[in-house]
């Protein structure tokens, strides 16, 4: 049985299939069987502290703690400064609300983020969102490496930035991706390892990081004030000097220090402004799914990943409203703007700076190598991509994805060519942003949609404030780089479309099933019966199929005849409940509903058990449907002694062809081509029981008349082609012809009573169908041109009037059958009034004559149904009739309406 862990799609882009997670191991759907190169277990070794609080914390102390805290004071002040503070640390707040309410919900997984969001929100968001979580963290790797890159050639470069140390690492373009390419090398060693060796390194460089942090906040109070002069290059090889000063605690200096001096900085030669240093300064907060990212390798995820997670965010804003208070009383504006590694000028060891600069940019760069590649792991697992991440599966013994990490590097090391940080910086923030807002957006889902086991023992949370974690994240993503974002945004439909076109079925529940159940069950108590009118109706119809092999083609011919109302194909399973051990019925929905998937018709299904049809049927009629969409409309196949043909073997979707085409290895609720067919018996031959008899089939048509349903006998529709959801017909060469009177009873002449103005309706209703929408539309009147009596012609203008008055655009065909009447002699059978009386053999030859002559091109017939009979006794009777009036006729829709259908008026 298929589970949240089950893989979605075996089969590959591009038409290769995905057959092995291993070269030369079988593929597994379960990543839970003991394959080779897959554990069953991988084994689960970080706690709260090492697995989620340090890697939070790294990530969020990356270069920008050492490097850009100056650069944000500087130019945006104090107030402005603590504001963005604030204002970042209420984004990624709101989100961490999110994060801690699905992730304990449930058992997480592997691939933190992306696990969370595609097992609430489904393949193919969760896919799309994932691959671009995925792709941040590779460019934030490839940031990371630069940043540290660029700091070391700060110190030991021959172009020193910083006076002191020692200046021998040429510099240039290549030699920085030289470097960069040793230390990802350096990395990719350690991820190789596995991420528990990663997260015992982590903690030695989270308290080399504390030390150095501590340095800073000492030097604060323990270096004196200073000058300094600072150099930067200008245009034209020219050298601009600033005299720049570290006053120690001063008012003054915090007094100044408070509010904003944009300006331009030296980096980029570019003005700064609100959004731009915004933009670099939340790039710091763009770590807290570092401890999610995780989940594979924590003992107790939803409990470790909500705590730790928090913890990390108060301890990482407390440290950041510390040093910019710190900064702005001591620092003067001109240090902090021309300056943006002034700690290291400033520390009672400048060393411990370096190293802690060095220390938090590899750990950060080695979270997002690992990080990473846990996503890519767990896309490769559920095959969503296909052939292309399919290696990306495979695992060492000790369960570390390796093939994982090496894809990470490899990409990394292409970020790493662009020699620049501005740019990689920006898509960053801008990935990380658009996760966020949909980790928010999984969360108002669940909470929206109200679902019973969306249970999470973390409560500080509530929609709204999933929603405006949601417009925060998108506004701040516009804000940041409004082209990038709208880039992003592209991206990630694109990716949506991609999944959404290959179809991949799963087994995780899709919330967007639980907020259609939510909205469709408020709607429909909405919709009041009560309230019903005429000019509103519309047919729902229940299409009674004994057998769907024999019924494929009035199955798909009722798809256009329902104009967007309900449509229900019911089957009773003869039987009684009380002497089986279960419902057989509940086995059989996955079947009938694969059936309606095959034929692409939009129907529901509803099965019943009961000892005869008759009462199954009545069941259906009472019980199917909800509130205001119950069925009006019952449709039957004829009751002849015909020999059924098998549809299955005709169509080509279900050959077994079509299935090699469609993907082997899709996802089908257990049901596949060879045990659909298996289901369903092989149609009855001539000698074959019948389920029904005369008596119970006429006692069905009764039953719903008495319940105020329309219904409809279809014959001979095994003739029709072009149904079929592949079929290109649009109706330009067909014809529906409907015959309004009562054939069999000449001397009724009512061409507008309800049945009549029935059959009108639904013809019209099959003309405004897809298929049927270019069909000629001819109505046949009946009349008696040799009688005295020449009312017919002003009859037939009043006809005319009536299709125009109901917009109805049809031909009108005037018949002769006076010679037809003629024939018309009823035989005594000595029944009392109100029976039903025999017509003569030449009489039902002379109709079937007729309609055989002006309808023989028509596609199908619309023809009046006459009442059933009240006795039984007359019910083989009664179908002899129908059978004899529509034999040789090609598909033949018997209509009786009881209910008012037509409206003139607005």
């Amino acid at each position: 049985m298929s589970n949240e862990r089950t893989p979605l799609i075996s089969s590959g882009v591009c038409g290769l299939a995905v057959t092995s997670v291993a070269c030369g191991a079988p593929s597994d759907p379960s990543p839970e069987s003991n394959s080779p190169g897959t554990p069953s277990q991988p084994p689960r070794r970080l706690n709260t502290f090492f697995g989620v609080m340090v890697p939070t914390v790294l990530s969020m102390f990356s270069i920008v703690l050492f490097l850009r805290t100056g650069f944000v004071v500087g130019h945006a002040g104090l107030l402005e400064g603590l504001l963005m503070v604030v204002v970042a640390y209420i984004i990624i707040s709101l989100t961490l609300l999110s994060i801690c309410a699905i992730s304990t919900n449930g058992a997480i997984k592997g691939g933190g983020a992306y696990y969370m969001i595609s097992r609430s929100l489904g393949p193919e968001f969760g896919g799309s969102i994932g691959l671009m979580f995925f792709l941040a963290k590779v460019f934030a790797c490839g940031e990371y490496v630069l940043g540290l890159v660029e700091a070391i050639e700060n110190v030991f470069g021959v172009d020193p930035e910083f006076p002191g140390g020692i200046h021998k690492l040429p510099q240039g373009y290549w030699y920085t991706v030289l470097y960069s390419s040793v230390i990802l090398l350096l990395c990719l060693i350690v991820c190789l390892v596995g991420a528990h060796i990663y997260s015992r390194t982590a903690f030695v460089i989270l308290l080399v990081v504390t030390v150095s942090l501590l340095s800073i906040f000492i030097s604060f109070v323990a270096v004196k004030p200073q000058d300094f002069v600072i150099t930067h290059s200008g245009p034209g090889n020219q050298t601009r000097r600033y005299n720049v000063s570290y006053t120690g605690f001063s008012v003054t200096t915090l007094r100044n220090n408070l509010g904003p001096d944009y300006s331009l900085d030296y980096s980029t030669n570019s003005v700064m402004s609100f959004a731009t240093v915004f933009a670099v300064m939340f790039t710091s907060c763009t770590g807290i799914m570092a401890g999610a990212n995780m989940s594979g390798e924590l003992k107790t995820p939803s409990v470790s990943i909500p705590k730790g997670t928090i913890t990390a965010v108060v301890y990482t804003f407390t440290v950041y409203v510390i040093l910019f208070l710190l900064v702005s009383a001591t620092c003067g504006r001109e240090l902090l703007i021309q300056d943006y590694g002034f700690f290291q000028r400033i520390n009672i060891w400048p060393p411990f700076v370096t190293i802690g600069i060095y220390c938090a940019s590899l750990s950060a760069a080695m979270c997002a190598m690992i990080g990473a590649s846990r996503i890519l792991h767990a896309l490769a697992v559920d095959h969503l991509f296909g052939f292309p991440l399919a290696p990306a599966a495979i695992t060492s013994k000790s369960g570390n994805p390796f093939v994982a990490v090496l894809y990470t590097w490899g990409l990394a090391q292409c970020v790493v060519f662009a020699g620049e940080l501005n740019a990689v910086a920006s898509v960053v923030t801008v990935f990380y942003l658009l996760a966020y807002a949909a980790v928010d957006l999984a969360c108002l889902a669940l909470e929206w949609a109200s679902a019973p086991n969306f249970r999470p023992t973390f409560q500080f949370f509530s929609w709204h404030t999933c929603l405006l974690g949601i417009l925060s994240c998108l506004v701040m993503m516009f804000v940041i780089n409004p082209v990038y974002s709208s880039g992003s945004i592209v991206l990630l439909f694109v990716l949506l479309f991609f999944l959404h076109y290959r179809s991949p079925t799963s087994s995780w529940g899709y919330i967007s099933q639980a907020l259609i159940f939510h909205q469709v069950r408020k709607y429909l108590l909405m919709l009041d019966v009560r309230k019903d009118h005429v000019k509103f109706w519309r047919p729902q119809v229940l299409l009674m199929v004994a057998n769907p092999r024999s019924s494929c083609q009035l199955i798909l011919f009722v798809n256009q005849l329902k104009k967007g109302g309900l449509y229900v194909l019911g089957h009773v399973q003869l039987g009684d409940l009380d002497a089986m051990p279960t419902d057989p019925v509940q086995q059989q929905y996955n079947f009938w509903l694969s059936l309606v998937d095959k034929l692409g018709v939009k129907a529901f299904v509803d099965l019943t058990l009961s000892p005869s049809v008759r009462q199954g049927t009545q069941h259906l009629l009472r019980i199917t449907g909800l509130g205001g969409m119950k069925p009006n409309t019952l449709i039957l196949g004829f009751y002849d002694s015909n020999t059924p043909e098998d549809f299955f073997l005709q169509n080509y979707a279900f050959c077994d062809s079509s299935v090699k085409e469609s993907g082997e290895g899709d996802y089908n609720f257990g049901v596949d081509l060879p045990s659909l067919q298996a289901h369903f018996p092989p149609v009855r031959d001539a000698e074959s029981p019948r389920w029904v008899t005369p008596e119970e089939y006429v006692g069905i048509i009764s039953d719903a008349i008495k319940m105020n349903k329309n219904v409809c006998l279809g014959r001979h529709f095994f003739q029709l082609e072009g149904e079929d959801s592949d079929s290109k017909v649009d109706g330009s060469e067909r014809i529906i012809d409907v015959w309004p009177l009562n054939l069999l009873q000449p001397g009724s002449r009512d061409y507008e009573d309800v049945c009549s103005l029935f059959l009108l309706q639904m013809a019209c209703v099959l003309n405004m169908s897809s298929k049927w929408r270019h069909a000629k539309m001819r109505i046949f009147l009946n009349v008696e041109t040799g009688s005295s009596d020449q009312s017919w012609v002003a009859n037939e203008e009043t006809y005319r009037e009536l299709l125009k008055k109901l917009r109805i655009r049809a031909s009108i065909k005037v018949v002769p059958w006076d010679f037809v009447v003629q024939h018309h002699t009823q035989l005594d059978n000595g029944h009392p009034a109100g029976h039903m009386q025999a017509l003569s053999e030449d009489f039902l030859s002379v109709v079937n004559s007729m309609l055989m002559e002006h309808s023989s091109q028509a596609a199908v017939r619309f023809l009046y149904l006459p009442q059933p009979p009240a006795s039984r006794s007359h019910s083989q009777q009664f179908l002899a009739q129908l059978e004899a009036v529509t034999n040789g006729l090609g598909p033949t829709l018997l209509i009786h309406g009881v209910t008012p259908v037509t409206y003139t008026d607005l």
